[in-house]
């Protein structure tokens, strides 16, 4: 039996394994049951499809979508695969086919829906018992699962595989789902003692934004006009609102179409079939799209309006960037949605699934409103830590200044103590403020507190009580309505006992001012485009099952000008190379030879080839990754592009290896500004470090300042 890697490396095109897919797969193979829950774009379908390549027989894939299941098919079929799909949408002749080669064995993969077996009386797992099953794979687990985000009751009949295959291995995959989701999944599933694989939950690449509904309109169309040739999603929370927005931009000049389960079947395949083949660029959808969406080359994620939960919200988030490359997730907040979507949840009958939707929409809005880093609230929701400053994320890149809030925190929780405790947030606000409103009757007008915070804004007395309820200094009771809550921690605050200092945004970071540059030759990489379109066209398949746009990418960045070279490119596998590599060399050696560039493949060294030292300090794989890189002689820029993160996030990961030695101060920033930081560091003492860069000026980045600190001045108190 072949080896994993070399499986991966011949069919797929790549020569190292993400996350926990090897553990993964050398498990399936062993004939044991998997519960693996891995991010939408973490690479979940090699977990079973390497797996079905090794063992003997066919792999049953059951999948929930039409969409998806055409989608992996044409994939794997592109990499000389032998899969197929059964659903409604193929005739009766060609079902027919697929049995026959399916009872010939002539079949790796077999995608179905869950619906074919409760159809027929049991005529599809009659038939599973006359032929040879390799495993069972089950995408998108959590729909079986009532706590699930997307329950869907066809699920329930998957609970008969154990029981009809119990030596046959099952896996059960899914990106999204919380402690109660994953414990139901193993008991209808009956695979409680199979083994758990959580992989981490950071998409590194995806960049996460919040920005104030009330400027949608100006953000949303700055934001789009800087990103034309890009594919994105933009969710609404009604179908209404998809066609009137999908409209209004089409009136705009863009390429945009609606989706929403209102739509005709024939209808909605249409627009899909059309998005993934690059013929419109954006689709303004309901939830009801997107599940499974397999679009390697998705760059944005807009939320017009606020997902029910925080598992939602990342599964929705994740069909960017599935390629690796930058990508970004805005998210348009009002608290106004939160009102809105908890009078949704009313409509629930089940208490307790009333309880646990209100708490999880609470949760949502938290995260809309923390003020700290969103990736960290994100890991942390799904139990997995993050040191926050992500670099990626409006919070992180946002400029602050230190700002001391004592003397507002004691006005508003004198406020809420002279009412008693028994108002929400905008009530307290209404008060503080003297308003006249009706709500304020005239007992409360008698009360000390009343009007003493007259002299800020609402929005400011918002932003104060943000602060303090994600300090822990005020609490809010649990409900449609919460109330604002004072305890030991307030008292203090309350009696002068604790002051409070935060850090207030200054300049905040917007998602249409974020832009990378790329070192790849724009130039090529368009001509290569525009070959793999026409590929895709001719073969009636979406052009990033061709080759993605990270292949694409690195064909443009290394310009390899042989075929030994070409090897090197992920994505490129054996199959493929076979098939449209000398096309796509003679495109790159033209170009090479017409600008007079010299190929660049020396810098494309596969990280499982280095030799890098091991490292003597304990960080996270993260920084050793980028390590590896550096000292294969890729330059910050370059591990940057081929990790899809921040330059500032790199210099950070490489600072962390000055004081073992293993990477030199000069190595990272140029010995002439060492000497000006050094002085400019002496002459300012332990000033902030936007104080230092001010004094510095323009032609100083932030990660020179802080490597030249942490080389330089370890034990440094500086503010960072």
């Amino acid at each position: 039996m072949n080896a994993p890697i070399d499986v991966l490396i011949k069919y797929f095109g790549y020569n190292s394994f993400r996350h926990e897919q090897e553990k993964i797969i050398n498990e399936v193979v062993k004939g044991n049951d998997i519960f693996a829950l891995m991010p939408t774009g973490g690479g979940k379908s090699l977990c079973f499809q390497i797996p079905a390549l090794l063992l003997e027989g066919t792999a049953i894939v059951f999948s929930p979508l039409i969409a998806l299941m055409k989608d992996q098919v044409d994939a794997l079929r592109a990499n000389g695969i032998s899969a197929a799909y059964l659903n409604s949408s193929i005739s009766n002749a060609e079902q027919e086919a697929i049995w026959e080669q399916l009872r010939n064995n002539e079949l790796k993969l077999l995608y179905v829906a869950p619906e074919r077996l409760s159809s027929g009386q049991n005529f599809f797992l009659r038939l599973l018992k006359t032929i040879q099953v390799s495993l069972f794979a089950i995408d998108e687990a959590h729909c079986i699962s009532h706590w699930g985000h997307d329950f869907r009751k066809d699920y329930l009949f998957l609970s008969q595989l154990k029981k009809s295959f119990p030596r046959v291995p099952l896996i059960a995959l899914t990106a999204s789902a919380d402690m109660q989701t994953r414990e139901d999944i193993l008991k209808l599933l009956d695979i409680q003692h199979g083994q758990t694989f959580i992989a981490s939950f950071n998409r590194a690449n995806i960049s996460y934004f919040i920005e104030p509904k009330k400027d949608m309109k100006r953000s949303l169309l700055s934001y789009l006009n800087s990103h034309r040739e890009d594919s994105g999603i933009i969710y609404c929370l009604s179908r209404s609102t998809t066609e009137t927005m999908a409209q209004k931009l089409q009136n705009s000049g863009y390429e945009a179409m609606f989706y929403h389960a209102g739509m005709s079947q024939e209808k909605r395949a249409q627009v899909q079939d059309d998005f993934l083949k690059d013929k419109i660029k954006i689709i303004v959808a309901t939830i009801a799209f997107g599940m499974g969406i397999d679009k390697s080359n998705v760059r944005f994620v807009i939320h017009a309006d606020l997902p029910k939960n925080i598992e939602s919200y990342y599964q929705e988030t994740g069909r960017a960037g599935r390629d690796g490359l930058q990508s970004e997730a805005i998210l348009f907040y009002s608290a106004g949605d939160v009102r809105k979507l908890k009078s949704f949840v009313l409509t629930e009958e089940n208490a307790e699934q009333y309880s646990i939707m209100l708490k999880k929409l609470q949760q949502m809005a938290d995260f809309a409103e923390s003020k700290k880093c969103r990736r960290q609230y994100l890991m942390n929701y799904f139990n997995e830590n993050h040191p926050g400053n992500c670099q990626s994320c409006d919070y992180c890149l946002s400029v602050f200044t230190n700002q001391d809030i004592t003397l507002e925190a004691q006005k508003l929780m004198s406020a809420m103590k002279r009412l008693n405790e028994r108002f929400g947030g905008s009530m307290v606000i209404k008060f503080l403020r003297g308003s006249e409103s009706d709500k304020i009757t005239p007992e409360m007008k008698q009360l000390k507190t009343y009007g003493i915070g007259h002299d800020l804004s609402e929005n400011e007395w918002k932003s104060v009580l943000g602060h303090l309820i994600n300090l822990g200094f005020i609490m809010q009771s649990e409900g449609q309505y919460p109330v604002l809550k004072l305890h030991e921690k307030s008292n203090n605050v309350l009696f002068g006992h604790e002051k409070i200092r935060i850090q207030q945004i200054t300049e905040k970071k917007s998602a249409y001012s974020h832009f990378d540059d790329e070192i790849h030759d724009k130039v090529l990489f368009a001509e290569l485009k525009k070959l793999r379109n026409a590929i895709a066209q001719s073969e009636g398949v979406p052009a990033y099952i061709i080759f993605s746009d990270s292949t694409l990418m690195e064909l443009s960045t290394y310009l390899p000008l042989n075929q030994a070279d070409i090897r090197k490119i992920s994505g490129m596998g054996e199959f493929k190379l076979e098939k449209y590599g000398m096309d796509f060399l003679k495109i790159i050696k033209t170009h090479c030879q017409n600008e007079n560039i010299s190929t660049k493949i020396h810098l494309k060294i596969p990280i499982k080839e280095s030799r890098a030292p091991k490292s003597t300090i304990k960080r996270e794989s993260t920084y050793t990754e980028s390590l590896q890189y550096f000292q294969t002689g890729k330059s910050i820029q370059d591990i940057a592009m081929v990790r899809g993160l921040q330059e500032n996030t790199i210099m950070s990961h490489l600072s962390a290896f000055l004081q073992s030695g293993e990477i030199k101060l000069e190595q990272l920033v140029h010995p002439e500004k060492i000497v000006i930081i050094k002085e400019t560091l002496d002459k300012q003492g332990n000033a902030s470090i936007k104080r230092i860069k001010e004094a510095l000026g323009n032609g100083y980045t932030y990660g020179e300042i802080k490597a030249v600190v942490s080389g330089l001045f370890p034990e440094s108190i500086i503010n960072f």
